[in-house]
């Protein structure tokens, strides 16, 4: 140290910690005069001395104006050593950096000065402090004294200068510090990073696009920023980079991908729409590379499509189509089971865009990849079937279409019936808003008959008897209206003429059963008049019930329909069709006279002709006076003498109706015993509580009760008796109502 003090006079010691500036300059100029003298005689060892006293007594010093002259004297030292100043600059450089972090905003100033004056002096050489001057700078960037903040954007330019003609700089060792600073939230740091991405990007020798993985998402991340300039400036470099991308024969599309897929969730619409837009773009240019990330992309795709941003919205469509299009292979890496994952998860969504285009993967990759679908399908199958209940009427229709597809092989085709069945009876509202548009929307996709004879497979053993009412009512109303069925009620029309009817008939009447009016609605279509006039009269007083007129109530509106067309015209033949007569008439003593299908029913029957237009005078005649006489004996005079249906019956021995008739009594009776256990045990427990109240009652009431009591009444148990109503359990013969 004495040598150094030796070398410098007193007077510049003295006067760089002086507080005024214009002193401390002076003692550098007289330093940096020194520093030449003793570079031109090569004396290293005292320059060191200098330097080694310039940090201890000045830059270290608890004193702020020996710090502000120990900085200014580093300067001078390395403007005097000039060529020679690169083998000094590791005592030199640290201590000026060091200094940057000095409370005293002044020091701070001071030592953006000195690097600067350094800086330019060794250019290149400091380029192995440039990781430690980088840091420095982005914190000054920030920096709350605004002289030091333009202090440092000059030291920054002059360094960006340097960086830019060097052949020095390592990016590689540069990366992780940039990706580190990426995640800071202060504006002034941004734009210093944004500032240097481009500026590093701007030279040809240094590859920035290889490295883009690293700092892509806080790119990303500076897009949602509360300054429009800084949003500006990182969606400027994004796009540079993008086109850098199109241009480039080689880019890591993974690793990106998994940012974008990331940044397509972003709350920030501007954020979306640029990942969006990167998306579009990898899926166009990258192609197979992004076979292992389709899932991911799709997962972030789909949501998009529902998207409030309509340039989102678009984008993403395009995107979907595209990914869509594209052909791929599971030996490709292709991994079906996680694009169903993500399908599946979207079925979930609240927009009915996206839950429609997930529906529309699972339907491609049904028919591109069947055999792999299935091996999934136990994961999809249950969220398939939850989706019937969709509110949208589009989703449902879709979701018919994927059950079908899946339904063509038999095996899953009984599963689906089942699964269907099952969640109609767990849920019935399911079965009231959509069992109409489910089942019609089946048979169109599946075998109508092939359908309705599952169906009634499974309701036959259904244990729920209130439930395959209701399900078989159901179905039948379907059968009676839907144009999609038309072909499965012409089978059944021929049901007493061919074999395919009457196999038809025969598999529909076992679950029919649950339901008299679904049974007598299928012997109307199946032109089974002799039979469905005995069911009408096996009908007892329990079975006509508010339930079963409302029914009764459908059905004969609907007699009034084009469907039942061929039903009215035979009215025009009443000597033909006397067994549909019978019928109609046996419906019309079911209903109330003052509703409205008794009134309809009654003024179709009016219309009916007393004379057959294809009979004789003869026939004429014998209608004629038939026609006079009350309706049980027109009945019996016909009921044995129908030709036509002894014709029918001749040729048609497959159908053995009594047994059917059995059959439906017996399903009916479960029905009646099932109402009557329901009507006694909630009949035992209103009695319960009742008697205890009456008990309580007479023990407080039981002092009044001691008065005499007048005689009861003999015609008690008259009145009581005669007050029941009849029943029509018993019967005498067909067609006779006990009175």
């Amino acid at each position: 140290m004495s040598d150094a003090l030796s070398v410098i006079p007193a007077a510049v010691h003295r006067n760089l910690s002086d507080k005024l500036y214009e002193k401390r300059k002076n003692a550098a100029l007289d330093l940096e005069n020194i520093v030449k003298s003793l570079t031109s005689a090569g004396d290293h060892d005292k320059i060191s001395k200098v330097i080694e006293m310039l940090i201890k007594e000045f830059a270290k010093s608890p004193q702020a104006n020996h710090r502000k002259g120990g900085l200014i004297g580093l300067a001078a030292v390395t403007v005097g050593l000039s060529s020679e100043a690169a083998q000094y600059l590791e005592h030199i450089v640290p201590p000026v950096i060091n200094s940057f972090s000095d409370q005293d905003s002044r020091v701070r100033y001071y030592a953006c000065e000195a690097l600067y004056n350094i800086a330019k002096v060794v250019r290149g050489e400091f380029i192995i402090f440039f990781n430690q001057i980088f840091d420095a700078l982005c914190k000054l960037s920030a920096d709350s004294d605004a002289n030091v903040q333009s202090a440092a954007h000059l030291l920054d330019r002059l360094v960006k200068d340097i960086v830019t003609e060097s052949d020095q700089f390592s990016i590689e060792e540069f990366i992780p510090l940039l990706k580190e600073r990426m995640n800071v939230l202060n504006p002034y740091v941004r734009q210093f990073l944004v500032g240097w991405i481009t500026v590093l990007d701007s030279v040809p020798d240094i590859d920035m696009l290889g490295f883009l993985p690293d700092f892509l998402d806080g790119l990303f991340n500076m897009l949602s920023d509360s300054s429009h300039e800084i949003r500006q400036q990182a969606d400027s470099a994004l796009s540079e980079f993008l086109q850098e991308i199109k241009n480039s024969p080689s880019v890591d599309y993974g690793r990106m991908a998994e940012i974008l897929v990331q940044r397509a969730a972003s709350p920030d619409e501007f954020t979306r729409l640029t990942a969006i837009t990167w998306i579009n773009e990898f899926v166009k240019l990258g192609g197979d590379q992004l076979v292992r990330y389709y899932a991911d992309i799709l997962g972030a795709i789909l949501p998009c499509i529902s998207d409030k941003e309509e340039k989102i919205r678009v984008v993403a469509r395009e995107t979907n189509e595209e990914l869509r299009s594209i052909h791929v292979e599971p030996s490709d890496g292709f991994d079906v089971g996680a694009i169903l994952s993500v399908a599946r998860r979207q079925l979930s969504s609240d927009h009915e865009a996206t839950r429609i285009e997930a529906l529309n993967w699972i339907s491609t990759l049904l028919n591109k990849h069947r055999t792999e679908v299935l091996c999934f399908l136990n994961d999809i199958f249950d969220t398939l079937l939850k989706a019937l209940s969709d509110s949208s009427d589009d989703v449902v229709l879709l979701v018919l279409e994927v059950h079908a597809g899946v339904a063509k092989d038999p095996q899953h085709f009984r599963q689906l019936i089942v699964f269907l069945v099952h969640n109609f009876r767990a849920d019935n509202s399911l079965l009231e808003r959509r069992g109409a548009l489910i089942v019609r929307r089946l048979c169109v996709l599946l075998d109508a008959e092939r359908v309705y004879r599952e169906l009634s497979t499974i309701l036959e053993g259904e244990d729920n008897l209130d439930f395959a009412s209701t399900m078989v009512q159901a179905l039948n109303l379907i059968l009676l209206t839907s144009p999609e069925l038309s072909k499965l009620r012409s089978l059944l029309k021929g049901s007493l003429v061919n074999r395919e009817g009457k196999e038809l008939f025969v598999a529909l009447y076992a679950s029919w059963c649950h339901s008299p009016m679904a049974i007598i609605s299928l012997c109307l279509l199946a032109q089974a008049y002799q039979h469905a006039s005995v069911v009408i009269q096996s009908l007892v007083e329990e079975d006509v019930n508010v339930k079963f007129l409302v029914q009764l109530d459908k059905l004969i509106r609907l007699l009034e329909t084009p469907i039942f067309t061929y039903l009215r015209l035979q009215l025009l033949e009443p000597g033909r069709y006397t067994w549909l007569l019978k019928t109609l008439y046996g419906l019309l003593m079911l209903l109330p006279q003052q509703s409205a299908a008794f009134k309809i029913l009654r003024t179709r029957l009016k219309t009916v002709p007393t004379y057959s237009f294809s009979g004789g005078e003869r026939e004429r005649d014998q209608i004629s006076r038939t026609s006079s006489v009350p309706f049980p004996q027109y009945m019996h005079n016909h009921e044995d003498g129908d030709v036509e249906d002894n014709k029918i019956n001749s040729s048609h021995q497959g159908i053995n109706f009594g047994a059917r008739l059995q059959q439906f009594e017996n399903v009916q009776n479960q029905h009646r015993g099932q109402a009557m256990t329901k009507v006694n045990y909630t009949y035992n427990s209103s009695s319960s509580s009742t008697s205890k109240e009456v008990r309580r009652s007479e023990e407080l009431q039981q002092p009044q009760q001691q008065q005499q009591r007048p005689p009861p009444s003999s015609t008690s148990s008259s009145v009581a008796d005669n007050s029941r109503p009849p029943s029509r359990s018993s019967r005498k013969g067909p067609g006779q109502l006990q009175l």
